[in-house]
């Protein structure tokens, strides 16, 4: 089962949601600008993307390029900045069993159909 981090109101996690579906891959969503991120949540999502926190980071985001742009954080403390604005968090970001992705382009959800 593939579990999507999705965001109703984004064309690109509209795309990737609509790709699970029409594929009738079993899925779980979450809403996580309604439900929040929680330190595990963002932690499985970092170790199965094999990515650093800032590369999570949208960073056209306004909050991004008012408050973080052209400050160095820590990973701890980006991670803490992620949780506490989960708006920045890049999506769709799709979680398979071994391993996680940004769907963008959706096909790329199909690197998950292997594990």
């Amino acid at each position: 089962m593939l579990k999507i981090y999705h965001n109703p109101r984004c064309k690109k996690s509209c795309e990737g949601l609509k790709y699970i579906q029409e594929k009738g891959i079993e899925h779980s969503i979450v809403k996580y600008l309604e439900t929040g991120l929680s330190k595990n949540d963002l932690n499985e999502i970092i170790l199965k993307i094999n990515k650093k926190p800032l590369e999570l980071i949208r960073t056209q985001e306004e909050f991004f390029k008012k408050e973080l742009k052209g400050k160095n954080f820590t990973d701890n403390e980006l991670v803490k900045i992620i949780i506490e604005n989960p708006k920045l968090l890049q999506r769709p970001i799709v979680i398979g069993k071994y391993k996680a992705i940004m769907a963008q382009p959706a096909s790329k959800i199909d690197e998950l159909l292997k594990y």
